[in-house]
């Protein structure tokens, strides 16, 4: 098995994507060009350093700003953690009222990647949702189409890795998801996993590009966003209330991962999950 360390390399490179910050509605508010340079400095990789250049528009003629960040890595915090493709995910390992919670997820397939940050305000509403794409330089790396509901529409398939912050052994089992629209022209959606298989139904009402996940005690939405990507986000952070953040990516026609960060009901960060499935029909 490999070291998280080893899992963390696995994104060095010089990544050309963008900033694109998504309202609650799932409209396209702004986008920022950026590069990322992520690179060893030594022949070990024992120290990295991740450079972000960012270039706002200025909203006028004038040469576009660019806004720096500088850091270098020798070791990994408490709070990230990353899959052997190079998949992860970085959050709040504690959800504390009055502050901002949420978590950024991160993809990676060859040449492309593909990241989520979604943020919540100190009341627990949707602060911000970014979405990052982005190829690696030199390329001709193609972004996915916008997700829609018909790409998601079909049974699926795939193996689930849940890794756990207390460091015990990850649990690996099988998944099997089916989505549907009934009568009523709701999205039904059935999923099956675990060692000891447990089935889990539910629907939602479809609104444009975000589906309302309206009928349990805890309601959730999807937004679908540009590249295939989808957040699924809790209506409400809430205290005292278990939640899960989670992100998605069609990255072809036929497989999709998933990212699921999960916290118990007194805001305790317990697993992250990477979900990778195939369309089977």
């Amino acid at each position: 098995m490999q070291t998280q360390w080893e899992n963390f390399i696995k994104n060095l490179g010089e990544w050309h994507g963008s900033f694109t910050k998504i309202s609650a509605q799932g409209e396209i508010v702004e986008d920022t060009p950026s590069i990322l340079y992520l690179e060893s400095l030594d022949d070990l990789n024992k120290t990295v350093r991740l450079t972000l250049r960012r270039f706002p528009n200025s909203g006028d003629n004038s040469e576009p700003k660019v806004n720096e960040l500088v850091r270098e890595f020798q070791t990994l915090g408490r709070d990230i953690m990353f899959f052997e493709d190079g998949a992860f995910s970085q959050g709040k390992i504690q959800i504390a009222p009055f502050s901002l919670n949420g978590a950024e997820f991160g993809f990676v397939n060859k040449n492309r990647r593909l990241r989520l940050v979604e943020l919540f305000n100190q009341d627990g509403n949707l602060s911000t949702l970014t979405l990052i794409r982005e190829k690696r330089a030199g390329t001709d790396a193609v972004e996915n189409p916008p997700l829609t509901i018909d790409a998601l529409l079909g049974k699926w398939r795939g193996e689930a890795i849940t890794m756990y912050p207390d460091f015990r052994p990850p649990d690996n089992y099988p998944t099997e998801m089916e989505l549907n629209i009934d009568n009523a022209g709701r999205l039904v959606y059935e999923i099956t996993f675990g060692k000891n298989p447990k089935t889990v139904t539910s629907s939602a009402r479809i609104e444009g590009s975000i589906l309302h996940f309206d009928q349990s005690s805890q309601p959730v939405k999807v937004v679908l966003l540009p590249d295939g990507a989808s957040a699924t986000l809790p209506v409400k952070v809430e205290l005292r209330k278990s939640l899960f953040f989670e992100a998605g990516w069609l990255v072809k026609p036929q497989l999709r991962q998933r990212l699921i960060r999960s916290y118990n009901d007194k805001g305790e960060w317990v697993s992250l999950t990477l979900i990778t499935e195939q369309k089977i029909k």
